[in-house]
């Protein structure tokens, strides 16, 4: 339990300070329309979906609801890149997508409106730091072959 409310606390303040950093937080600024933000590398993060199944029912059963739901039409939104989409067996389907910081909440209502009732869902925004801990690696690599 204390591990899961960790967790929760570190998606919270990463959350906020996405918010806080793209200057969504004040609330007089109107949202861009569903699908017009496109990513850039100034504003894109990595959101790191978590499906999990309801392994209580049938796989055809789950995916005939998800077919009634749309969620085959309408996930991924347009315009958001997807990195990658993989099944870990037991736990369900983990998705990675690149979009714009400002079009997380559409990315949240499509999944509210056509996954639930098949999966449970957990959201993981991130961003990319290979670039960062390459370069880190690199220098701490040649400074230990001298």
């Amino acid at each position: 339990m204390r591990q899961l409310c960790r967790t929760f606390a570190v998606a919270a303040l990463t959350m906020a300070s996405i918010v806080l950093s793209t200057g969504a937080a004040a609330q007089t600024v109107a949202a861009p329309a569903a699908g017009s933000a496109s990513a850039t590398p100034d504003n894109e993060i990595l959101l790191t979906i978590f499906l999990k199944h309801d392994q209580s029912r049938p796989l055809g059963e789950l995916n005939a609801q998800l077919e009634k739901q749309g969620f085959f039409k309408a996930f991924p939104p347009k315009g958001m890149d997807v990195v990658s989409w993989t099944v870990a067996m037991g736990i369900g389907q983990v998705i990675v997508l690149r979009l714009p910081a400002s079009r997380i909440r559409e990315v949240n209502r499509v999944l509210e409106d056509t996954a639930w009732g098949a999966y449970r869902t957990e959201f993981y925004p991130t961003y990319d730091y290979r670039t960062t801990a390459m370069s880190q690696h690199d220098k701490a690599a040649s400074g230990a072959a001298k």
